[in-house]
């Protein structure tokens, strides 16, 4: 019992000192950019969040130096998905990395935009183990193709679906024979 409390407290302090600077800390976003300049072509910060839009090639890099790095240690992938913009815009197609350091316990989005003619990009399973469910419901619902996945195949979906149901050209209805009139 007494260690369940000690650990409760060694926790809490984590927190507050985490909270005390920015998530994650612009020094080490700049020292990122300063070590790799061609890993981030934009930083948007909005609601206390950080992104970082990063070049599809550079993915799995990035998030491998992110994981392992001293001053970042980003060890745990909490969330990756896709999103359709739409098709009218252009790039139509994001996938978003949602990272979180369990040491530092920094929040940190990392994203990645697709055009609708190329939905490619290189799969992170390498890096992180639970990637695997994450990239095959992305591909599943949205189509995105993580090269290099060692079971890209529908999760939720039969395999014999047509099309990508979260896509934003998808009929309500779905296709025939899965229509429900």
């Amino acid at each position: 019992m007494s260690q369940d409390i000690e650990r409760e407290k060694e926790i809490a302090k984590g927190r507050r000192a985490a909270a005390s600077y920015p998530v994650p800390p612009a020094d080490l976003i700049n020292a990122l950019r300063a070590e790799h300049e061609g890993w981030v072509t934009e930083t948007v910060e909005a609601f206390g969040e950080l992104t970082l839009v990063v070049p599809r090639e550079a993915i799995a890099e990035v998030c491998a130096h992110l994981k392992t790095a001293p001053g970042f240690e980003f060890d745990m992938l909490s969330d990756l998905t896709g999103v359709d913009r739409g098709p009218e815009e252009e790039p139509r197609f994001e996938v978003n990395y949602q990272l979180f350091s369990t040491k530092r316990f920094h929040r940190l989005r990392l994203k990645v935009l697709l055009n609708q003619e190329d939905t490619r990009v290189p799969s992170v399973t390498g890096v992180w183990r639970t990637a695997n469910w994450h990239e095959r419901e992305t591909f599943d619902m949205f189509g995105v193709i993580f090269e290099g996945h060692p079971d890209l195949r529908r999760i939720l979906l039969p395999d014999d679906w047509q099309g990508h149901a979260l896509r934003k050209d998808f009929p309500l209805r779905g296709y025939e024979p899965y229509s429900l009139t």
